[in-house]
């Protein structure tokens, strides 16, 4: 279970993240949760879209330095203590979280959703779904 998740540098400069969201919108790719981390230079846009594919066919075209990595999606119930509920069941597995952020699906009525980068995603899979917590699949985003 998980989602793909598109990294692309940026400069930090006016208008650089506006070309970035223009050739996304120009082919109707659906950005679901976008996070920025900047530098004075640079930043470093990561993107999670309904076609991974066109997406990076098209920033790679249009010279975006990119990758594509790998992240967890987790439906979170939206109560208070939700997030603490998955971090606290990662910390007894022993799994880092290196980074993570929100997004919104579309759907969901009772769920908040987050990405989360760990070291060791297969246990970070087993150690949620022991405890009933619902990761999300590529698939699954549409339906979001």
């Amino acid at each position: 279970m998980s989602l793909k998740q598109i990294s692309v540098f940026v400069e930090n400069k006016p208008g650089k993240m506006q070309a970035l969201t223009q050739i996304l919108a120009d082919h109707k790719v659906d950005m679901r949760a976008l996070s920025l981390a900047e530098t004075s230079d640079f930043g470093i846009v990561r993107i999670i879209v309904d076609d991974v594919y066109a997406a990076s066919t098209l920033l790679k075209d249009e010279g975006f330095i990119h990758n594509v990595t790998k992240v967890l999606g987790v439906a979170i119930p939206d109560e208070p203590g939700g997030l603490n509920t998955v971090l606290a069941v990662l910390k007894e597995a022993g799994i880092n979280v290196e980074y993570m952020y929100a997004f919104m699906g579309r759907n969901q009525a009772s769920n908040a959703c987050m990405i989360f980068r760990v070291q060791d995603p297969k246990a970070a899979v087993a150690a949620l779904a022991a405890r009933s917590i619902r990761c999300i699949d590529q698939d699954e985003l549409a339906q979001l």
